[in-house]
């Protein structure tokens, strides 16, 4: 303990902790300065914890700054999505605080979305959740309301994946220039806006390949892949490329009025949306979309064998689950281990009597009575037992073993 007085000053304390010095001066008497370096030392040595100030934004903030954040790390598509959702949640919540919207909230807003259907409700609950961890994340909130809200049941069905000769006959049905669009992204698998935003550099004769973009990935980032051109896509770009305009780098472009600059415009295309419903009905084929055509291709290449590694890095999947999703064809591996039942004894030979048609008799002979015991054994049953637990023991009800009592009683 230093204590010690100074001329002019009066007594003063000094003294360290943690690498820290702590002194003050002015105390008339050595007490008062004692005293008063007891009570720092025990302020330092055991320091009040400051107040918890409970952090929180308005919805409204909220939201915007995701829909910031979405806009300049995600794709065009997924920020339309994203703001889709986002004008829903800004009509229900927006003049609310995010600690005043509760779990309760929540929840009855994803069952009100439900009777759309639990898929619609799910991929809202998915970005409600998305939204609240960023906030989170980002320290504006400290509570995600959608913590321990379970997605809905949904009934998964199987994708369509059209045949090729339908996917062949729909494509004969477009012009020239759809046509080479359309080959395009069957022969290289791509995603729609992936050849949408093909560009001349991304083409190499060289190597015969091409380079395709994605966003598809955590964070945003735009990655390539490189997929190699088969003769025919290369049949299809290099007459493109001889008739290309030089000042226009895109391989698949389209020229339209712009109502906002009111003048002709030329650039790629964003998503060509009803020409497949058209084509489609000139071919008098089954609808599907062009993403069916990647799931085509997969399956395709699966079926003559290639490796699902292969494939997956074809279609650009960072996931093999993923790519196992557009495997939709029985490939020789399956239908070999279902051949193998033939090899089960009682497997290989089909009873005649499931081919004869006398055996399709009404119901009430396949729920025909059980097989009465003896008139001893049943009442010895019955006495040892108990009507109820007999019955149970025949599968049949205990007014039924009281029946048959009767009816061997006369």
């Amino acid at each position: 303990m230093s204590l010690y007085f100074v001329e002019g000053k009066g007594w003063r304390y000094e003294f360290e902790h943690k690498k820290v010095r702590y002194t003050k001066a002015w105390f008339k008497k050595k007490s008062e300065a004692k005293a008063a370096e007891a009570e720092r030392r025990k302020e330092v040595k055991n320091p009040t914890p400051e107040p918890m100030i409970p952090i929180d934004t308005d919805f409204l903030t909220l939201v915007n700054r995701r829909l910031d954040y979405v806009k300049t790390y995600n794709s065009e598509g997924h920020f339309k999505d994203v703001l889709y959702h986002c004008r829903r949640w800004v009509k229900e919540w927006q003049d609310l605080k995010c600690s005043e919207i509760t779990h309760t909230m929540i929840e009855d807003y994803i069952i009100k979305r439900s009777k759309a259907s639990p898929i619609v409700a799910n991929k809202e609950l998915q970005y409600l959740r998305a939204l609240f961890n960023y906030g989170i994340k980002r320290k504006m909130i400290e509570n995600n309301p959608t913590d321990q809200i379970g997605f809905l049941p949904v009934e998964k069905r199987k994708k369509y994946i059209p045949p090729k000769d339908d996917v062949v006959r729909v494509i004969s049905m477009a012009d020239p220039d759809t046509q080479h669009y359309l080959w395009t992204i069957v022969l290289t698998a791509g995603r729609v806006n992936e050849v949408n935003s093909l560009t001349w550099d991304d083409v190499s004769f060289t190597d015969r390949s091409i380079t395709l973009w994605t966003r598809k990935r955590k964070n945003g980032n735009k990655e390539p892949r490189e997929v190699p051109m088969v003769p025919k896509l290369y049949e299809i770009l290099h007459h493109r490329f001889q008739q290309r305009k030089d000042e226009l780098p895109w391989v698949f472009w389209h020229e339209y009025w712009c109502r906002n600059t009111r003048q002709w415009v030329r650039a790629p295309y964003k998503d060509r949306k009803k020409i497949m419903g058209t084509l489609c009905e000139r071919a008098n084929v089954r609808y599907f979309r062009y993403h069916a055509m990647r799931h085509l291709t997969a399956s395709i290449l699966d079926e003559m064998g290639i490796p699902i590694g292969t494939i997956q890095r074809i279609l650009g999947h960072q996931n093999r689950k993923t790519t196992e999703i557009y495997l939709h064809s029985i490939g020789d591996a399956e239908r070999k281990a279902m051949n193998k039942l033939q090899q089960v004894d009682g497997f290989s030979r089909i009873d005649a009597t499931l081919l004869d048609k006398s055996v399709n008799m009404s119901r009430s002979f396949w729920k025909r009575k059980v097989k009465r015991p003896s008139l001893e054994i049943l009442m010895s049953e019955i006495n040892n037992l108990g009507f109820s637990a007999v019955g149970r023991k025949y599968g049949v009800s205990d007014n039924a073993v009281r029946k048959w009592m009767k009816g061997y009683k006369g």
